[in-house]
C-alpha cells in the first residue's frame, strides 16, 4: 500500500511572501544610478547644549535666507521652521539642458527639560547655522516631594 499524504489547498498561499517576490521581480533593474545626481531634501540638524542658566542650540539650516526662518517658543517647546528654495539650471549655449527646483518647508520641534524665558532669548544666523541662546525661566525649578 502506498503512502498517503494530505493535500492542503492553502499551503502555497501560506508560503507567499510579497516582499520577497517583489525584490526578485525588480532584481534586474538598476534604479540607483538614475537617481544618484539628485540632491537629497535638506534637513534641520540640531546640537543642544545645557548650562546652568541657559540652553544653546545650533541648527544647521543651509541655503536659507534668515528672513525665511521662524523660531517659536511655547514654555519648554521650541520649534524651528524654514522655507527652503533651491534652483539649479544647467545650460549649453542657449539651450536649457537640465533644471532642478526644490521648494518646501522644513520643520523641527523639540522639548527641553525647563521652561524658556522668551523675552531674554536670542537668535543669530551665520553661514547656514542658526544659533539660539535660550535662558531658563527663573523659578521654574523642579520640586522634589518627600515620600512618607
Amino acid at each position: 500500500m502506498g503512502n498517503l499524504t494530505r493535500w492542503n489547498p492553502f499551503g502555497e498561499m501560506a508560503r507567499f511572501d510579497p516582499l520577497r517576490d517583489m525584490n526578485d521581480y525588480f532584481k534586474g533593474f538598476m534604479l540607483r544610478p538614475v537617481f544618484q545626481d539628485l540632491e537629497a531634501e535638506p534637513e534641520i540638524k540640531l546640537e543642544i547644549a545645557e548650562a546652568d542658566k541657559a540652553y544653546t542650540v545650533k541648527a544647521d539650516v543651509p541655503g536659507v535666507n534668515k528672513e525665511d526662518i521662524q523660531v517659536s517658543i511655547d514654555g519648554n517647546q521650541v520649534s524651528i521652521s524654514a522655507e527652503v528654495k533651491h534652483e539649479k539650471e544647467e545650460k549649453e549655449g542657449k539651450k536649457l539642458v537640465r533644471s532642478e527646483r526644490y521648494y518646501g518647508k522644513q520643520f523641527r520641534s523639540f522639548t527641553l527639560a525647563h521652561d524658556i524665558d522668551e523675552a531674554k532669548s536670542e537668535a543669530e544666523y551665520h553661514d547656514g547655522v542658526l544659533k539660539l541662546t535660550l535662558p531658563k525661566k527663573a523659578g521654574a525649578e523642579t520640586k522634589k516631594l518627600a515620600i512618607k
